[in-house]
């Protein structure tokens, strides 16, 4: 397994730019200066010389098994690394004997897992009472959320790292460093380059990649960005239908139609479908946005949402997204109001509290001789016959006091449905006063 994180350097000379580039010092690490400088909680701990179990969480190709190595080097404990992809708990229980045995000899161990979140729940338990009793220290590294993946117990007794994303800045550095060590230019335009930049989407692994397969090919002149396009690929961007990823976007669509930024709204949508986002369903979604939202201050969003999804079914891809899209900006350029969720929200929770309340008689129906005689129906107006089409009759239990669910606002269609209210408090309080 050792040969997974293999670094001496012998091997580098062979070894894929990548590797070549590995940092040798924390300082040499790019684009996790919130972490690794003396004000981090990496720099604070080997100042320290004490090293804390952690979990390491950042998207590939941002440093994580890097640090982990370097960490050990800097507080002087042997590093020991398995990944969860290809290790079982017969492989754990021979690293936590070996570790016991160094223990006893003065060495520390450092035990790196790659992809920790790919252990189950009671594979994480088996590291409990190794990290306890300082057998080992545990670096996990992970890119999935720990909160989702990790159990509690696990995360009680490690604190939680968070590698950001290589910018711009960050992933420059690393072609400098190539070029460095190269001695050679990349054949590339100054916009190419930045194109370049653009495509590893924040990945240095996959960038590194990139350019050693540039420096493979002999180029009678430098590429540019359509050159670039044609001979390498852009990096999938990350997004995992079922995880972190997929609730990150689809929350940030969600605010952006309700802060009516048509734009934002947009660009996560389509960040969402073009990552491979089932289009239903965001269409499901989209209506959710339309009822919980927008309401009763536009009817005609959540009419717009289901004809999106006719339309799409009706037209498939890539057609069919048209009218996704139409749907998406109507929800975000419509007048915004929850108050049809507050009510539906207030209303459930009070028909739980009051159980099994007996309607006034006289909205009751009485479909038998028995039920008329004992008043079911006695006294109901009929709202047609009167002058306003309006009884102003009582509709609640008789042990209850009416109550306010729905409170319009004045955005959009709500704004005449408030002063129809309105209207109909006024007539009511005149009946019922008369």
């Amino acid at each position: 397994m050792a040969d997974l994180f293999a670094s001496d350097d012998a091997a580098r000379d062979h070894a894929p730019l990548a590797d070549q580039l590995r940092p040798r010092t924390l300082a040499e690490v790019v684009g996790q200066e919130h972490l690794t400088a003396a004000d981090g909680a990496i720099g604070r701990m080997v100042t320290a010389g004490r090293l804390s179990s952690i979990i390491l969480w950042g998207p590939p190709g941002t440093g994580k098994t890097t640090i982990a190595r370097l960490l050990a080097d800097a507080v002087a404990m042997r590093f020991e690394p398995i990944s969860a992809v290809f290790s079982g708990v017969a492989d754990l229980k021979k690293v936590f004997a070996a570790a016991k045995d160094h223990a006893r000899q003065g060495a520390k161990t450092l035990l790196f897992v790659d992809e920790i979140h790919r252990f189950n729940r009671a594979q994480q338990d088996s590291f409990l009472p190794f990290v306890e009793d300082g057998t080992v220290t545990l670096v996990g590294a992970t890119t999935e959320n720990p909160s989702f993946e990790l159990n509690a117990a696990l995360l009680s007794r490690a604190q939680v790292l968070i590698l950001r994303r290589l910018d711009a800045a960050a992933l420059e550095q690393l072609l400098d460093r190539a070029e460095a060590l190269t001695q050679r230019s990349l054949p590339l335009t100054a916009a190419a380059r930045d194109a370049l930049l653009a495509s590893a989407d924040g990945d240095g692994r996959f960038l590194l990649n990139q350019v050693e397969t540039l420096y493979a090919i002999d180029l009678p002149e430098p590429l540019d960005p359509a050159g670039l396009s044609a001979l390498l690929h852009r990096r999938v961007a990350v997004y995992d239908k079922d995880r972190e990823g997929h609730y990150n976007l689809i929350s940030a669509l969600h605010k952006s139609l309700r802060g009516s930024d048509p734009q934002a709204a947009l660009y996560y949508l389509a960040r969402m479908l073009t990552a491979g986002e089932q289009p239903l369903y965001v269409l499901r979604r989209l209506v959710r946005f339309a009822t919980e939202d927008i309401g009763l201050a536009d009817p005609q969003a959540v009419v717009q949402c289901l004809a999106a999804k006719d339309a799409y079914e009706f037209l498939g891809s890539p057609e069919g997204e048209l009218a996704i899209v139409q749907a998406c900006l109507y929800c975000a350029t419509a007048p915004k109001s929850n108050a049809t969720y507050a009510a539906m929200k207030a209303s459930f929770k009070s028909a739980r509290d009051t159980g099994s309340l007996m309607p006034p008689m006289n909205i009751v129906n009485a479909p038998t001789k028995l039920m008329k005689q004992v008043g079911y129906g006695k006294g109901y107006q009929y709202d047609h016959d009167t002058a306003e089409g309006f009884s102003g009759a009582n509709y609640w239990p008789e042990e209850m006091t009416p109550q306010t669910f729905y409170a319009p606002t004045d955005r959009g269609f709500e704004a005449r449905i408030a002063e129809r209210i309105a209207h109909w408090n006024r007539l009511r309080a005149e009946r019922q006063e008369g």
